[in-house]
């Protein structure tokens, strides 16, 4: 037989069987960092042995059974997230579960680039910013070194050109904080241009001696491989960025690299000789009168003298 005490605590377990009201109060949103109680309430006069079990997302909180009617989230992280529902240990109702959505500002920002990474002169571009926030980052903001050039969470570049060429990031933003991405570098790819020849001394081939020629160009990546030409003549006089030239003529240079070629303008070497001649044909024409003045009078004097 039952004494009182057993009696009375056999009725209320049976009352707390048959109520069904058992509740979760919890705030709605909560922000990472901060601390939340959440409450198990019911109308059942629960004995003073009652033991509360804690449900997230329909799985069993293991390590929180207490008598207290409370669990206490210290810290809340964003893996606290969750449908939350509490339980009388031995009954067998659980309460309604609900959400405890945990708040907080972007991280693991990122940039996403389409392609295969190299990126040639006249390509388009797209740049995408990803992050992982709650909620969700509705504003974006792009920036090449320090400057901003874009909004929105994708960033297009059509025809990009080598001025395009730097460093890129985001910047994404919500109602919790904002947070930068690292930056990814643009290295845009294009062919020789600006190629022309630098040429050592006056130009003037001095006997025994030769003219030293430099190919210069722009390009990316950077020219290795360089042809010389003489003009008028169609296989290559020579290779690479210097080149000797021996005789007299006129040259050019062809800069090559995976993604194209330019020729230079042509520059002009000239011969000692050649040097001697224009001298010669400069003399006699600023001097030619007075060259033919010497000439007669010796003529006459001849005549005379016979």
């Amino acid at each position: 037989m039952l004494n009182n005490n057993q009696c009375m605590t056999a009725a209320l377990d049976i009352m707390c069987v048959l109520c069904s009201d058992l509740q979760v109060e919890s705030p709605e949103r909560v922000t990472e960092g901060d601390s939340v109680n959440l409450r198990c309430k019911s109308s059942c006069a629960l004995t003073d042995r009652a033991t509360f079990i804690w449900y997230r997302n329909s799985q069993p909180l293991t390590e929180r059974r207490d008598r207290n009617n409370e669990l206490l989230l210290q810290s809340v992280r964003r893996e606290d997230s969750g449908r939350y529902s509490c339980a009388v240990d031995g009954h067998t109702h659980i309460s309604p579960e609900v959400q405890l959505n945990v708040m907080y500002p972007p991280r693991n920002v990122s940039v996403l680039m389409s392609g295969s990474g190299v990126i040639v002169e006249e390509d388009s571009v797209t740049l995408n910013c990803i992050s992982d926030s709650n909620p969700p980052a509705l504003n974006f903001s792009w920036f090449k070194g320090g400057t901003i050039v874009g909004s929105g969470r994708v960033y297009n570049i059509s025809k990009i050109s080598s001025d395009d060429s730097g460093e890129y990031k985001c910047k994404s933003i919500n109602e919790r904080g904002e947070k930068y991405s690292d930056n990814v570098t643009l290295n845009v790819m294009y062919p020789p241009r600006n190629v022309s020849v630098l040429m050592s001394g006056s130009g003037v081939i001095v006997e025994g001696d030769s003219v030293t020629l430099n190919c210069i160009s722009d390009s990316n990546p950077p020219a290795l491989n360089f042809s010389w030409f003489k003009e008028n003549e169609t296989s290559a006089v020579g290779s690479g960025q210097s080149f000797s030239a021996l005789q007299s003529g006129r040259f050019y240079c062809q800069a090559h690299n995976q993604h194209g070629s330019q020729r230079s303008d042509t520059v002009t070497v000239t011969g000692e000789a050649f040097i001697n001649t224009l001298l010669y044909l400069h003399i006699i024409h600023q001097f030619g009168e007075l060259i033919m003045m010497i000439f007669l009078f010796q003529f006459i004097m001849l005549l005379v003298g016979m």
